[in-house]
């Protein structure tokens, strides 16, 4: 059966190295048979959470008025989520991490549309040497699909790639694609 896959890249660098994991991903999800939707959280306008409590005040997830606006129909439509970032000091971008925080809005007991996603992909890559340098940033992940009760479909580590294109020298690119043909 077709999914919804939603992907959510954390690059503000347009067409580096984890946006091009995205797009692997996608061809292989699309290959397989699922609808996917593509939000580039990294070259958006989202400001974190700010824990207001307003949540679903105006009919919509967040109170603010932001580029999330645009994030939450994809949300809310998504079975599955993927996240796509770029290694930043041992976490996931920041732009990213805005957006993720806002997801708080949908725990709220006031969400007039609940989030359908059972399931999400981890992808990351960064300049370093070693999967280790990625833990912390792993971590992270393991513990948000574990808190939103989320099944793990797989986590993909890239180390050694930061200049443009350096991924295509790697067979990260096949794997992502293989891992959206898996779901």
């Amino acid at each position: 059966m077709p999914k919804e896959i939603l992907v959510l890249t954390g690059s503000p660098r347009k067409n580096g190295n984890s946006d091009m994991l995205a797009d692997a991903f996608i061809r292989g999800a699309e290959a397989a048979g699922h609808r996917t939707a593509r939000f580039d959280a990294g070259r958006k306008k989202i400001r974190g959470c700010t824990a207001c409590k307003a949540c679903w005040t105006k009919d919509t997830a967040c109170s603010y008025k932001d580029d999330f606006s645009g994030l939450e129909p994809l949300l809310e439509k998504a079975d599955v989520l993927v996240f796509s970032s770029p290694l930043y000091w041992f976490g996931i971008s920041a732009q990213l991490k805005a957006a993720v925080d806002r997801l708080y809005a949908y725990l709220s007991e006031k969400a007039l549309r609940p989030l359908k996603i059972r399931e999400s992909v981890f992808m990351i890559c960064g300049a370093d040497e070693g999967e280790e340098i990625f833990a912390g940033a792993v971590e992270t992940y393991k513990g948000i699909a574990q808190y939103m009760k989320w099944r793990d479909r797989g986590i993909l580590l890239v180390p050694n790639v930061q200049d443009k294109g350096e991924i295509e020298k790697t067979g990260a690119l096949k794997e992502a694609e293989d891992l959206g043909k898996s779901i």
